[in-house]
């Protein structure tokens, strides 16, 4: 039959590679099943209205069903047919001839046709990963539960800064992940609005119902303005940051369990299926799943500056440009989701150190403000002037080689004769106190600080976030599921009037 779209305008004449260079048809197997529930909505619909008659609706939706069956590999034809929607459109014409196959594309242009299929594919690919991320995130949570008490180094610069809890350590990326499945939500409202209706631009003259189509395929409701319509891809750039913000956090979680598995920390040991060895060095076992995550963020971000320069300087509204930006939008699913999977294996199975961390939490006088508070405390002493005897003790005590555990209130007393022509006469007990990083950890009072009872309070409320996230992803699922029952049953009451009886979707 040759290249229905060249025909009249262009003719059939095209070099191979010209048609090889052009055509989307090895991507297209991702909207592969949109294209067709699209197709089956507008045919639905184009018969509702009357524009299209039962019999051949029925006809072009029978067919399309039987395309279904045959599978994406069975249809993808010639490669010098542009794309998926023009090898569905041959095949009816071929089964239907052209009075009847040809109809289907009455009253759109695969401008709405292929803005919708990429917002109906996409939200499937969102809500798995929304999923994805709350598993993770319950794994997080559980580990967090685990290590309440488990007293560990808190750092800035890299540096030991003060001691926090592993639950407290764990609940911080927990948090920056929840912000990321809020973004993933937002933007999902956002990806779940049709532009089916909006022809190639300016609409049609024909009486369509918009709203039709819009419910049975699910979509919360349309992107109304026609040129809007076919020109938005933002949704894309929106989803491309999120993916990058998301990475970028997943990195940092697995920076620090490549960090934690060092010889130098020796916090955390992964699990012998997420590590590697070497090909000359037997001993070595190294964190290679955590290393390649954070290189996969890289990727991401190339998939977003890639999308950034392919739509900055577009004119409305449709552009053959945005063919090479779809793409970038799977490959950068592609890579987060097993992302997050991985991490998720990783995080249930690493074997963290408490001993460890808690014999390393109090290096580097990591207790000093603690003290400084407690002076202050005691004695009603500036804080400033409190940080000034602290920092002159440290400073000392490094010098002489001492450790926080050998410092009394004696040791402070001649320090602060030194500074204040006068010893502070702190009890012994609570400058020590003051020193432990159990001690520390116990002594913060503050919403979000390590405190247990704080974290506890913590968990339990993040416990409930986690669920109440199911359940909205739940909801989401269901509404899909309701969507495609009324298109089932659409497609079935008009093959019923076509044909004189039903015939399902199977």
């Amino acid at each position: 039959m040759g290249d229905i779209l060249r025909r009249g305008r262009l003719g059939p004449a095209r070099a191979p590679e010209v048609a090889d260079y052009t055509s989307s048809i090895r991507e297209d197997e991702r909207i592969f099943r949109a294209d067709l529930r699209v197709d089956m909505a507008h045919v639905v619909m184009l018969v509702e209205q009357g524009i299209v008659t039962a019999k051949d609706g029925a006809s072009i939706l029978k067919a399309l069903l039987d395309i279904e069956a045959l599978g994406y590999e069975g249809l993808r034809g010639t490669p010098d047919l542009e794309d998926i929607h023009i090898v569905i459109e041959t095949r009816l014409i071929e089964r239907l001839t052209e009075a009847v196959g040809g109809r289907i594309h009455t009253a759109r242009s695969r401008n709405d046709e292929v803005a919708t299929c990429i917002r109906w594919a996409l939200r499937e690919e969102l809500l798995e990963l929304m999923e994805l991320l709350n598993a993770l995130e319950e794994t997080l949570l559980k580990r967090a539960e685990e290590n309440v008490e488990t007293v560990m180094p808190g750092f800035t610069h890299t540096q030991h800064a003060q001691p926090v809890t592993l639950a407290h350590h764990l609940l911080a990326h927990f948090d920056a992940l929840e912000r990321d499945l809020e973004r993933l939500m937002e933007a999902y409202v956002r990806v779940n609005r049709s532009p089916l209706g909006s022809g190639a631009l300016a609409g049609t003259g024909f009486p369509i119902d918009r709203l039709r189509t819009c419910r049975l395929l699910g979509f919360d409701g349309l992107v109304e303005n026609s040129m809007d319509a076919v020109a938005a891809r933002d949704f894309v750039l929106e989803v491309l940051s999120n993916l990058s913000i998301l990475m970028c956090n997943i990195s940092r979680i697995a920076e620090e369990l490549v960090l934690w598995s060092t010889s130098e920390f020796s916090f955390a040991e992964l699990d012998n299926a997420y590590a590697s060895t070497s090909s000359i060095m037997p001993q070595k076992k190294n964190p290679d799943t955590m290393e390649i995550a954070r290189a996969k963020a890289g990727r991401v971000y190339g998939n977003l500056m890639a999308a950034l320069a392919m739509l900055k300087a577009l004119p409305l509204t449709y552009n053959r440009d945005y063919q090479e930006l779809t793409p970038r939008l799977w490959d950068a699913l592609d890579t987060v989701k097993p992302t997050l999977r991985i991490l998720r294996g990783a995080l249930e199975t690493v074997e963290f150190k408490p001993d460890r961390m808690l014999a390393k939490a109090g290096e580097g006088f990591s207790t000093a403000t603690e003290l400084a508070d407690t002076i202050l405390r005691e004695t009603g002493l500036p804080f400033r002037t409190c940080h000034t005897i602290v920092a002159t003790l440290v400073s000392r005590a490094i010098e002489e080689g001492r450790k926080p555990e050998e410092i009394n209130s004696a040791y402070l007393d001649e320090v602060a004769q030194k500074i204040l022509g006068r010893p502070l006469r702190i009890e012994d007990e609570k400058v020590r106190k003051a020193l432990d990083p159990k001690g520390f950890v116990e002594s913060r009072r503050s919403i979000g600080s390590p405190r247990p009872d704080e974290v506890r309070r913590m968990l339990a409320e993040r416990r409930g976030l986690l669920e109440g996230w199911k359940e909205a992803l739940r909801k989401r699922r269901a509404m899909l599921a309701e969507a495609e029952r009324l298109l089932r049953e659409a497609v079935e009451a008009i093959m019923g009037m076509g044909y004189g009886h039903g015939e399902g979707i199977g």
